[in-house]
């Protein structure tokens, strides 16, 4: 088997298919998560604290600065706001996956649980004793 045919066996899989669908649409649900994050959640706990814009709150280690060319250095800082932000993010997306896996394991439990079997009602049972007994007449 040539090695382009292997990969095409390998890529058509359903299993890399599936993967690289579930990765496209991971990107996509972390870029919803993190606008709710960054327009919807993060605004009204700032100002609750006092207006603070959280992706504003650095430690300044060394302030720009300009060379012997005039050249601007940047600031060197710690940016502890974006790293709230992102932990936000990530506290969020993980409860959300938390949350569909829970439900997916939900309906993956009801679809393996077998059907129940009702035992056959009194007015069964002496409806097939009835058939028996005209089977054996015959």
């Amino acid at each position: 088997m040539s090695l382009l045919q292997e990969f095409k066996t390998f890529a058509m899989r359903g299993n890399v298919v599936d993967m690289a669908v579930g990765i496209i649409l991971g990107g996509a649900f972390g870029k919803i998560v993190s606008s709710l994050v960054n327009d919807v959640i993060m605004p009204p706990i700032g100002l609750l604290i006092g207006g603070i814009n959280f992706t504003d709150i650095k430690i300044t280690l060394k302030s720009a600065a300009f060379d012997a060319n005039q050249h601007l250095i940047p600031a060197v800082t710690l940016n502890i706001g974006s790293f709230i932000q992102t932990m936000v993010d990530f506290t969020i997306v993980a409860f959300a996956i938390f949350l569909m896996v829970k439900a997916m394991n939900r309906i993956q439990k009801k679809k393996d649980k077998p059907a129940s079997v009702s035992l056959p009602s009194n007015e069964e049972k002496l409806l097939t004793e009835i058939r028996d007994i005209l089977k054996s007449k015959k």
